[in-house]
């Protein structure tokens, strides 16, 4: 995209040490991928490479470098199109507030399509929607489409899990509409991932339950996902907390095997969603060789918002045994919490879940 670029240059975008670089450069030099001419540009073998392998062909490169450039403004640069992304999300299903549904705006879902293209992770992958009533499959296949505007590309693919089959439906609809590579699976995220699914994607989006223990499920389902390599993003939209709970997630994103290789405050804007105050921030995790789920197996623990405010759980440290009450209105609202602090009696921050109690039984009395 920059060809006669120095490798001073090539160093500071990759964000590599130039000695590095220098030693990568002259391999790809080796290799006929590269050559030195006034600055490093592409051979011809390596732009057909890059065009057949990577997905490139047939690529708008003008406005690829315009969407890619940090001063340019997308929604003027995107305008022409974005009044049939309005109208699709016009008419989208009603968010389902008992699974903590709630609408972005089709501004917010495009904005993430275009960070996924400048995460590199974009063209050519196989990227994976961990739920999507937010509707970023349709976003990145409708971009997709006007990036490559002679049609014909097929490296990219989006499959998208969720229970709700009204949008599934809808999704479908769409993409059969629009001739979009999507992939529609309805699938409870309470139980463990399908095997067709495990290893085989390069990123994945997930905008999970307002709850900790939502959050931690979702990207423990989507990490079960990925390709097993370094460095995989996720892109991970959630509430903004106070410093306690921000702890407290930060604890889960280690103790997954992830770092925060950035944070995007009020990224996303919603329609609604006063308990969020209408926005939410992004996050964009990397896995490492240290990567795991959390969660492996059928989720039993309160998932939801509604759920976590009408059950107290019983959960039991592993270390010690020790049994500790968790619940909204108790000292500890949340497993997360508990794990924040750890065990009352050794310190302990593993804990198995053990009993599930109402914690209004006669709420549900006429």
């Amino acid at each position: 995209m920059n060809p006669g670029i120095a490798t001073k240059e090539l160093a500071r975008r990759t964000l590599i040490p130039i000695p590095l670089a220098t030693a990568i450069k002259k391999e790809l030099i080796r290799e006929g991928m590269l050559m030195q001419d006034r600055g490093v540009r592409c051979t011809l073998s390596g732009e057909n490479a890059i065009e057949e392998q990577w997905g490139y062909r047939g690529l708008n490169k003008e406005l690829y470098l315009k969407l890619m450039a940090n001063d340019s403004d997308w929604t003027l640069l995107l305008q022409d199109m974005m009044s049939g992304v309005q109208n699709y999300f016009l008419q989208r299903p009603q968010a389902d507030v008992q699974i903590d549904q709630s609408k972005c705006t089709a501004e917010t879902s495009m904005k993430r399509a275009i960070l996924c293209l400048k995460q590199h992770a974009l063209i050519g992958k196989r990227i994976l929607c961990v739920g999507d009533d937010d509707l970023v499959s349709v976003s990145i296949g409708l971009l997709l489409k006007r990036l490559f505007p002679a049609g014909g590309h097929t490296k990219t693919s989006v499959t998208v899990v969720d229970i709700d089959k009204r949008f599934l439906d809808y999704i479908g609809g769409i993409a059969v509409q629009e001739q979009l590579s999507i992939e529609c699976l309805q699938h409870d995220l309470r139980q463990p991932v399908p095997d067709q699914l495990c290893g085989q994607y390069d990123c994945f989006f997930t905008d999970p339950p307002y709850t900790l223990q939502g959050m931690s499920l979702f990207l423990s389902r989507g990490i079960l996902a990925l390709k097993r390599s370094k460095g995989q993003p996720v892109f991970l939209s959630f509430a903004h907390q106070p410093p306690e709970s921000m702890l407290a997630m930060q604890r889960e994103f280690i103790r997954m095997g992830l770092t925060v290789g950035a944070n995007y405050p009020r990224f996303n804007t919603y329609e609604g969603a006063e308990m969020i105050a209408n926005h939410s921030q992004m996050f964009v995790l990397r896995t490492t060789d240290k990567t795991a789920p959390e969660y492996m197996d059928v989720f039993a623990d309160a998932l939801y918002t509604g759920e976590v405010k009408r059950t107290i759980r019983t959960y039991q440290c592993k270390t010690c045994h020790s049994e500790v009450l968790v619940g909204a209105q108790l000292n500890i609202p949340t497993i997360e919490q508990l794990k924040n602090r750890g065990c009352p009696s050794c310190g302990s921050d593993t804990f198995d879940l053990i009993r599930k109690t109402n914690a209004n039984p006669d709420s549900n009395k006429n």
